[in-house]
């Protein structure tokens, strides 16, 4: 690749200025047949060397094509001549190329002699030619070298994900912002929705040391017990797809990394095309991985079975150093199934075929080639899936920081009294300002409030969570139906919700084919909903040609909540149907009569508290926001006629305080209180302010409703949960149990002198221990 590298820059070298502008303008717009474009991005104040790296990051080999027939479009046929005799002379003098290559000889591996790529035979080299023959300790070295050149060419751009030009690749260089990762400490499992849980841990992000990714496998503790599994966590969205992306990257450019031999990329919805198939691992990597061709599976399995065999448990003593990244295992529909603690690990045969299934549980648990690393990204939720024995070190993706939201929205919009209002909009909001620790979140808000500004002037911003998707949705709509018409585009919005309710209730993100058909959606229908709202659905491309290898997704999971909210509500308004209701004899005998809003709200409201892990949380507020005049106008082309609900919201709102008073649980009451805040009641708030603004608060006479206000002002509020005083509101039990949720989200609380003693049997049983102890206070944070 240096030779072709050399070629093309001697080639462009000869170019004017205007003629390299010509150059460069064709391979963003014009370039030959079969070959993609580059992204402007990636060539943005390119000079010629910058130029050639690019091209050949993006087309290999193949650069000198692209470049030859680009020449002879500019009017530099002599050039296109001479690059295409030049590159042709190489090629045929390959072997040279292949035997002369500078390869470090310091490194200890030694595989055997069978792992030697096979030398050109064709012809005999010239007397006076030397040339340099690879010996056994580099050939771990060429198959590193090939996976790095195509990985960059993979990972250079950035095909998917939410960017600001949909229909374009992106340099991931260009668009990655610095994520704030941080020890995990232990994943407990949590009932709250994952959104209120990244609000808490954004509070905590100026207090926490942030680790940078290139060193994830080192221990944040400083330990030198080596780490095998690494476990990251975060939110959909928060950008954990793009971080394994430039990991992946910056090893395949040589900036980090340079002790692992070979990285094998995965990505669990690729892993469920394989479900019921049986393989060998050196296959799996081959189905999944089209860039580890240029090794093939016999190589593979000499290396796995020298490195099974070994006895070595120790990265850093192995003769070859390999990583598994593994993302996305809340998507997964695979049944990994680990070995007991009490049970005898079984052997394992790297050459012998078994289920994908049994595949990645042998590699996460170590059975299988202990000996290598293994990285697996997650939602919060399914973190839990692994063993926390197998796993040693967790870390949690926590996206954007306070500072980044506000220099997110200050890039987007330069008028300084503009970004001013804006910030100052979002920092009023609770839900809003959590929600923009989410990148996506960030670009949703950006592009509603750039449109309502734009049209409505100073017309009134969005509030809540509701008032936000509401108006995105809305802003799509317009913006489609300008090319498809009306008609069409509420058409498809009224599908994709069905889809997005069907699939919330499975607790599906990703749909294939079958989870289509099973809401009533054509495969190729589908293809042309995310052609339609590039913005809003999305279809994944994979190595599978055929329907059975395609896979959608809506392009956040909060979208496919307030889809699916607006599904029920169409559902009742436009057919008098309660599709949260489950079909009974005596409903099917009274069709015709009215379905009430509050039965609905009723049914949401306790199937949102009976979720284990409030994934019903976001889809409720949804609910209730969409039962508002003001949501409902907005939409009125989605509603045969908007329904005033404000007599039956009232009910509802009186519904939400008693189950205030009788949840015991704090964390699950805080949802409640953002869904008043969605229907615009702040009543208990209120009254809970007039008591701390008074000073006369006293939390021996705090009803359970209040207690749970002040749970959640003192979660809500824009400071930073640091230290927590909270012998200032209560020193008994019953005071801790009530403020449990602060007490978590805090790195220290405070006690009078004495109160840790006395609170030690109520830290125990709520899981909480006593990690620092002074004076008057413990850190309840390991």
């Amino acid at each position: 690749m240096a030779t072709v590298k050399v070629l093309l820059l001697e080639t462009l070298d000869n170019l004017l200025q205007q003629e390299l502008k010509s150059f460069q303008f064709r391979l963003l717009n014009d370039v030959p047949d079969g070959f993609p474009p580059i992204p402007a991005s990636c060539l943005e104040d390119a000079d010629r060397r910058e130029t050639v790296n690019v091209m050949v990051q993006k087309y290999n080999q193949q650069a000198v094509e692209v470049a030859t027939k680009i020449l002879g479009n500019i009017g530099r046929n002599d050039l296109s001549q001479t690059l295409a005799k030049r590159s042709s002379e190489l090629k045929g003098d390959a072997s040279v190329v292949v035997k002369t290559t500078k390869i470090a000889t310091t490194s200890p591996i030694e595989p055997q002699s069978s792992l030697l790529p096979q030398l050109p035979t064709d012809r005999s080299p010239r007397t006076d030619e030397k040339i340099a023959v690879p010996t056994p300790q580099t050939n771990i070295i060429l198959f590193q070298q090939k996976l790095q050149s195509n990985l960059q060419s993979k990972f250079t751009c950035a095909p998917e994900g939410m960017t600001e030009t949909m229909d374009q690749d992106q340099c991931l260089d260009d668009i990655f912002t610095e994520l704030f990762i941080t020890p995990g400490g232990e994943v407990l499992i949590n009932d709250q929705h994952e959104v209120m849980q990244i609000g808490v841990k954004g509070k905590l992000a100026g207090t926490e040391t942030p680790i940078e990714p290139s060193n994830i496998f080192e221990s944040p503790t400083g330990n030198l017990k080596p780490i095998r599994t690494v476990l990251t966590t975060g939110v959909a969205g928060i950008g954990k797809t793009f971080l394994v992306q430039k990991f992946v990257l910056d090893w395949a450019k040589g900036r980090t990394n340079q002790d692992v031999h070979l990285i094998f990329h995965f990505t669990f919805r690729e892993l469920n095309l394989l479900k019921g198939e049986k393989v060998r691992l050196a296959e799996l990597i081959h189905k999944c991985i089209w860039e580890t061709k240029d090794i093939n599976k016999t190589d593979l399995t000499e290396i796995f079975t020298k490195l099974q065999g070994s006895g070595n448990r120790d990265f850093n003593k192995s003769e070859f150093k390999l990583l598994f990244v593994f993302d996305g295992l809340d998507e997964s529909r695979l049944q990994l199934e680990f070995t007991g603690s009490e049970q005898m690990p079984a052997e394992f045969n790297v050459a012998k075929s078994t289920s994908v299934d049994a595949l990645l549980s042998a590699l996460i648990e170590g059975r299988l080639l202990p000996s290598a690393r293994v990285w697996v990204t997650t939602r919060p939720a399914a973190a839990n899936q692994i063993p926390q024995r197998f796993v040693q070190c967790k870390t949690a993706v926590g996206g954007f920081t306070d500072p980044q939201k506000e220099e997110y929205f200050k890039k987007k919009f330069p008028d300084e009294k503009q970004s001013t209002k804006i910030v100052s909009h979002i920092k009023a909001s609770r839900s809003l300002f959590i929600m923009c620790h989410i990148p996506v979140f960030c670009w949703i808000t950006a592009t509603v409030l750039k449109d309502v500004l734009k049209k409505r002037g100073q017309a009134e911003l969005p509030k809540t969570l509701t008032d936000m998707y509401t108006e995105f949705v809305v802003f799509q709509i317009t913006l489609t139906a300008k090319k498809y018409g009306t008609k069409k585009s509420i058409h498809y919005i009224q599908s994709l919700a069905k889809l997005a309710f069907h699939q919330l209730e499975k607790g599906h993100l990703l749909f294939y084919q079958k989870d289509l058909k099973g809401s009533g959606i054509d495969i190729r229908r589908a293809a042309e909903y995310s052609g339609v709202f590039t913005q809003v659905f999305k279809e994944e491309h994979r190595w599978k040609k055929d329907d059975k290898g395609k896979m959608f997704s809506f392009v956040h999971l909060s979208l496919q909540e307030y889809l699916a909210a607006l599904h029920v509500v169409m559902s009742l308004i436009n057919n008098n149907e309660n599709v949260l209701s489950k079909l009974t004899l005596e409903k099917l005998c009274m069709p015709c009569k009215k379905k009430c809003i509050t039965e609905v709200h009723k049914i949401a409201i306790d199937k949102a508290l009976k979720s284990s892990n409030g994934h019903l949380d976001l889809f409720l507020r949804f609910l209730l926001g969409l039962s508002l005049q003001t949501n409902q106008d907005l939409l009125k082309d989605l509603l045969t006629i908007p329904k005033d609900f404000s007599e039956a919201n009232h009910q509802t709102i009186k519904s939400i305080k008693e189950r205030i008073r009788e949840n015991e649980s704090s964390e699950r009451s805080t949802n409640l209180f953002y869904c008043l805040n969605e229907l615009r009641d702040d009543s208990l708030e209120d009254e809970i302010q007039q008591y701390l603004s008074s000073g006369r608060l006293s939390t021996r006479n705090l009803s359970p409703a209040l207690w749970a206000a002040l749970v959640f002002i003192l979660l809500s509020s824009e400071e930073a949960l640091e230290v927590f005083d909270l012998k200032k509101y209560s020193a008994s039990e019953e005071g801790l149990l009530r403020l449990l949720p602060v007490v978590k989200a805090s790195n220290k609380s405070l006690l009078d002198h004495g109160g840790e003693e006395r609170l030690r049997p109520g830290l125990h049983k709520y899981a909480l221990s006593l990690c620092e102890v002074e004076d008057d206070c413990f850190s309840s944070r390991c």
